[in-house]
């Protein structure tokens, strides 16, 4: 059995800007589950946004467990709060700005689990 807390994991800062915990992904596991997924929880702090980019194999999928942002998906914006389920498609130029006044927390599913060879910050 394999239990894990969002509290109990080293957090980092990933290349998007985002502040990331690792909670699963098959490495963590060395070979004794082999999960199709990856799974995050992210941070960002008021007014803070990730740089835009894309997995170019991997469909994203966020939870919003806190706070209220705007989503850039492509060329589309919107607004998203708490309890929002957002789909990224593979290749998507994205990003997330946080536009409340507490941080914003969410989940990041990642299938198959994120890669850093296939995610590709988006020069402006």
């Amino acid at each position: 059995m394999f239990i894990t807390s969002i509290h109990d994991t080293q957090s980092f800062t990933a290349t998007d800007g985002t502040e990331i915990s690792e909670l699963l992904h098959p490495h963590l596991f060395k070979g004794s589950y082999k999960l199709p997924y990856s799974l995050a929880h992210a941070t960002l702090k008021e007014h803070q946004k990730s740089t835009p980019h894309r997995l170019k194999t991997s469909t994203e999928i966020y939870i919003i467990l806190q706070g209220k942002g705007i989503v850039t998906q492509d060329n589309e914006e919107k607004k998203v709060h708490k309890d929002d389920i957002i789909v990224i498609p593979p290749g998507t130029i994205q990003s997330i700005k946080n536009i409340g006044d507490r941080p914003l927390s969410f989940l990041c599913l990642v299938s198959p689990p994120w890669d850093k060879n296939d995610e590709e910050l988006i020069k402006s």
